[in-house]
């Protein structure tokens, strides 16, 4: 028996859940579906080792779906102050002391309460699986995978694990960087794995719950720290917070297999003293990191959004902002060829679409990137070049804010000169 729907959300992440959510909200029949089953919360257990820095501009869109009240009523850490510094140890740092080139970004000179909130992917996740549910007209399948995809010209066909049928006017591609649906429509990608990986590291420190996060960038790649929320009357005066440290693969995999009481050794001699005294390590992963993009958003009757699109360089966190931005562009254009009395998957409509979100992820990936390029070698006249662009960015607090806004989702272009800088980056005419 095939079930019909307007849409089939394939992959129920942020982004899939968050479509599936505003969709349904929008009048559509939505089926919803993942290979995995909604995901747990346990206000008791140490939190999730993936987190995400939601945005302002995300805040704003989860309060449309109605998942902001959910994540809060979990757990969300807002942060204040965001810093950035560069700690490569070379003869040329003596001319340019660290204290002249720390940037730091306060929300207080945006003239807002925060700049964003550290939130566990699982609790943004479970927040919008509970608004998909809500919804009358959102199906949601859990354990089930997509087998085959057809197409015609007027409909789109998927057949599940399990042999059920599922028949939609429109696919929505949001199964991750590895996306399947992305493969059965035939749609290709261009990726750059880069030459690090991330490490992520769960850790109870000493004190109440920062309102900074910052990076230090080191020639392997940066180290960061993200606050998360108070480790409860079970530890009391400690917090949970998140360790990121890029590095070789080899040498991620020798830190990985260190014994607890090694690996926090290696962390304090690695990280700088702006760390928190660290007391419990509590568990640690690692991942490769890629750039890659589709060579279309969409094939069809099928679209992509979030990292089935596009994945970045996760420097700042970005990387589901720009999937939000995504489905909040996508919602608007399925919404309004609905209104149009056009189908759904009309080229038109998809086309805008692509027109919109393609540019915009390109510059955030340009971005990362140009962090990526400037930050990761030791060669002297860069060395100097990135000492001075971030003392510049001491200097010029206009500058500086407007790059702020930008990542925060408050403006939509980023300053002429960075777009300039970071076009000149090898491969980005690729993207």
């Amino acid at each position: 028996m095939t079930q019909a729907f307007d849409v089939v959300v394939v992959g129920a992440g942020m982004v899939g859940a968050a479509l599936a959510t505003g969709l349904g909200r929008d009048g559509l029949n939505v089926a919803m579906v993942d290979r995995a089953p909604a995901p747990d919360f346990d206000p008791a257990a140490a939190p999730d080792i993936r987190v995400s820095a939601l945005s302002a501009g995300s805040e704003r869109y989860l309060r449309t779906l109605g998942a902001w009240p959910h994540i809060l009523d979990m757990r969300a850490t807002p942060y204040q102050r965001l810093a950035v510094w560069d700690e490569t140890r070379h003869p040329l740092a003596t001319l340019i002391p660290r204290t002249l080139t720390e940037v730091e970004f306060d929300a207080a000179a945006l003239g807002a309460s925060h700049l964003g909130h550290i939130v566990e992917n699982s609790v943004t996740q479970q927040a919008l699986w509970q608004t998909a549910g809500a919804e009358s007209l959102v199906t949601v399948i859990a354990g089930q995978s997509v087998s085959t995809l057809e197409q015609t010209r007027q409909t789109v066909t998927l057949t599940l694990q399990n042999g059920q049928a599922l028949e939609a006017k429109l696919v929505i591609g949001a199964d991750g960087a590895q996306s399947r649906i992305r493969d059965l429509a035939g749609i290709g990608v261009a990726r750059n794995q880069y030459n690090q990986q991330a490490m992520v590291i769960s850790v109870r420190y000493q004190g109440p719950v920062e309102n900074v996060t910052w990076q230090g960038f080191h020639p392997t790649g940066p180290r960061a720290f993200l606050p998360l929320h108070s480790a409860g009357p079970d530890h009391p005066g400690e917090s949970w917070g998140s360790l990121v440290w890029y590095d070789a693969p080899e040498e991620l995999a020798r830190l990985k297999a260190l014994p607890s009481e090694q690996l926090m050794a290696e962390i304090r001699k690695a990280f700088p003293s702006e760390l928190p005294s660290l007391t419990h390590i509590d568990a640690c992963a690692s991942f490769p990191i890629a750039r890659q993009h589709a060579r279309h958003y969409f094939a069809g009757r099928v679209v992509l959004a979030g990292d089935s699109a596009h994945t970045i360089n996760p420097l700042a966190g970005q990387g589901v902002n720009l999937g939000f931005q995504d489905a909040q562009c996508l919602q608007a254009m399925v919404k309004e060829a609905r209104r149009a009395g056009d189908d759904l998957a009309d080229p038109t409509w998809l086309g805008k679409y692509e027109q919109q979100r393609r540019p915009a992820n390109r510059r955030m990936m340009m971005t990362m990137d140009l962090f990526y390029h400037l930050f990761s070698n030791r060669i002297p006249p860069v060395h100097l070049l990135r000492n001075l662009g971030l003392g510049a960015a001491r200097a010029l607090p206009f500058a500086r804010n407007r790059v702020a806004r930008y990542a925060m989702g408050i403006d939509e272009e980023l300053p002429v000169i960075v777009k300039q800088l970071a076009a000149r980056l090898p491969g980005i005419d690729q993207l």
